[in-house]
């Protein structure tokens, strides 16, 4: 009992390290891109460049057994290629709104105005992050779909909370106060489903002929 406790830990450590280090950033971004946060604004998020992807781990621990064939196994590739567009998509949000506009801010000459520098990138990287989050909310519903034939409606509450993070996420990004909330919403549903995933029969059981 006390390995499979530690184990269950170790799970729910892994899927919610991700999202609460981004809760954790979300309280320490600048509320707006100036001349005088462009700097903190720039280097925070190339911190954030290797968190934004890790999102993913909190789908992929429950996942991370072979599928059986059929709805279970297409469901899991559905979710494994949701992840993968989310983190390819957001990070691209991250580069271009983030990392590029404050640099772009930071270097403007003197006394200009950075709102027409900083707008086009804003509006790429906002087309670039709601590919993203609409992938990953694609992926927590694959990823429901996959777990249902083993564990059924114990995976509804989790899911459940994620699908609510997730639609939050498409405009909240990380900001104070609701980015906030919605990274620890994606903490709690990952949570959740590495809880009420954290056993399961890894095949059908064999029958002697």
């Amino acid at each position: 009992m006390t390995t499979s406790l530690m184990t269950t830990s170790i799970r729910i450590a892994l899927v919610t390290a991700a999202p609460l280090a981004l809760a954790a950033a979300g309280l320490a971004h600048p509320h707006g891109l100036s001349k005088s946060t462009a700097a903190d604004w720039t280097d925070l998020h190339v911190l954030l460049l290797p968190l934004f992807p890790l999102l993913t781990i909190g789908l992929l621990v429950p996942l991370w057994h072979r599928p059986r064939p059929g709805i279970e196994a297409a469901a899991t590739v559905a979710a494994w290629t949701g992840a993968f567009v989310y983190s390819a998509f957001y990070t691209g949000l991250d580069a271009v709104a983030g990392i590029a506009a404050g640099t772009t801010v930071e270097h403007a000459a003197a006394g200009t105005n950075p709102g027409p520098l900083k707008r086009p990138l804003y509006d790429v990287g906002e087309s670039l992050g709601q590919v993203g989050a609409y992938a990953l909310i694609c992926a927590v519903m694959a990823a429901a779909a996959a777990l249902w034939p083993r564990h059924g409606a114990r995976v509804l509450p989790g899911t459940a909370i994620l699908l609510v993070a997730g639609w939050s996420f498409v405009d909240s990004h990380i900001f104070w106060p609701r980015g906030v909330w919605t990274m620890c919403g994606f903490a709690l549903g990952f949570a959740l489903l590495a809880w009420t995933t954290r056993s399961h029969s890894r095949g059908r059981p064999r029958t002697e002929g």
